[in-house]
């Protein structure tokens, strides 16, 4: 349990990072995710699902 809530956090403080660092950059992102097809976006989530499980595996294998 505790290594999810650092995880968690992990993830937190990235995007966090990402938004103080480029808002404007941040909002582009967005505007061309609402406009990309959702077949795409479920393609590339699955695919960075499967590369997330695969380093944790590594990892802590």
């Amino acid at each position: 349990m505790k290594d999810l809530i650092v995880a968690v956090a992990m993830a937190l403080a990235l995007e966090g990072t990402l938004y103080a660092l480029n808002p404007g950059g941040m909002k582009q992102v967005m505007r061309t995710a609402l406009e990309t097809p959702d077949k795409i976006l479920r393609t590339v989530g699955l695919g960075a699902l499967i590369a997330g499980v695969l380093i944790v595996w590594l990892v802590r294998g």
